[in-house]
């Protein structure tokens, strides 16, 4: 599996250490600071080089909060339930896991971010409503895009411990694309 050695010519990455160190002793907590940095970065680099205005720091502020009340959490539980359900890394277990995580989880991770976004910014129900029904579609088919590929390599490659510090990698340029749609 990646992510398993922490060596490197001559030692251990001290950084790389103690990050797993934090995730053996505190993982959901390592877990939602992982997911706040990645959605941060994400919506800092959206708002540098894509939206052109006026940096926005209640977006950020509500996107990097996001990362770490929602992503963080609940990608721990539900990486580590689907694991405990489906076991293994044969093509069959990474297929069923793909298609769970991109059938259900995704449309219900899009309709909770909609939702955050909408109560963050004051939104009635009836507009979070409508903003489900104008974009969740588009979200989830920017989603089927982009992470049947990488959640095909995640749960082939990559222990369950180190999911979310993968997906955040990809996270931060697929974050890019949630801070436009979902502000917009």
């Amino acid at each position: 599996m990646l992510f398993r050695s922490t060596a490197v010519r001559g030692g251990a990455v001290p950084g790389w250490a103690a990050y797993n160190e934090q995730l053996d002793k505190n993982p959901l907590t390592a877990k939602a600071c992982t997911s706040l940095v990645g959605w941060a970065l994400g919506d800092l680099l959206a708002q540098i080089f894509i939206s052109g205005g006026p940096f926005d720091m209640k977006r950020f502020i509500s996107l990097s909060a996001f990362g770490f009340l929602y992503h963080g959490p609940s990608g721990h539980y539900f990486y580590n339930w689907l694991d405990s359900k489906i076991e293994g890394t044969d093509a069959k277990a990474v297929f069923s896991k793909v298609g769970i995580d991109q059938i259900l989880w995704c449309p219900l991770f899009m309709s909770i971010f909609f939702t955050y976004l909408g109560l963050v910014n004051g939104d009635s129900f009836a507009v979070i409503g409508n903003k489900l029904k104008s974009d969740l579609l588009t979200a989830c088919q920017g989603s089927w895009k982009v992470w049947p590929i990488v959640h095909a390599v995640n749960f082939k490659f990559i222990s369950t411990k180190h999911r979310l510090v993968f997906i955040n990698g990809v996270q931060i340029a697929f974050n890019m694309f949630l801070s436009i749609i979902g502000t917009k």
